[in-house]
């Protein structure tokens, strides 16, 4: 898994079940809501100071995720796409890595193909079997739970870029 670690350059993550608990809530007018862990936004931060770009691949897409995206500074969004294979594609052009580089966290069927090509394949403790049978790490964490910076903070030790400073 070291190995592995250590090649990635562009983290990448699904939004519903990753970034958030997978619950969709409407407020009374009808406007989309989103809970996001802070310890997450944490070690995404950390992430891209190392110098990994940081994107997000959602067949969904609403205005809560966009402000977390421009919150954090993602280097590429890509929301309302399916396959999101396609967006992918695009991606690892736009970066110019190859697929050992890059490390996607999924936790549903929809993110399959990403994460049967990717260097390092990541998924939260909440995520569906089938997929959990094919990643690389099942984090402890659940998504929108601290999944996210569990699984960034080991490519950060792995390159030796994470201290408590």
């Amino acid at each position: 898994m070291m190995s592995k670690l250590k090649k990635i350059k562009v983290l990448a993550m699904d939004v519903d079940g990753v970034m958030t608990d997978g619950r969709i809530v409407y407020d009374g007018d009808g406007k989309e809501l989103k809970f996001f862990d802070v310890q997450d936004g944490y070690a995404i931060g950390r992430a891209r100071k190392s110098g990994i770009k940081i994107a997000v691949i959602s067949a969904r897409g609403c205005q809560a995720v966009r402000a977390r995206a421009a919150d954090l500074k993602f280097d590429k969004v890509y929301l309302d796409v399916y396959p999101k294979i396609d967006a992918y594609e695009k991606m690892i052009k736009v970066f110019g890595v190859t697929d050992e580089e890059v490390c996607f966290i999924g936790d549903d069927l929809p993110d399959y193909e990403i994460l049967a090509r990717v260097g390092f394949a990541a998924a939260p403790k909440n995520a569906a079997p089938e997929i959990k049978k094919i990643v690389d790490y099942v984090a402890q964490r659940s998504g929108g739970r601290g999944a996210v910076r569990e699984i960034a903070e080991k490519i950060l030790k792995a390159q030796g870029f994470w201290s408590v400073k």
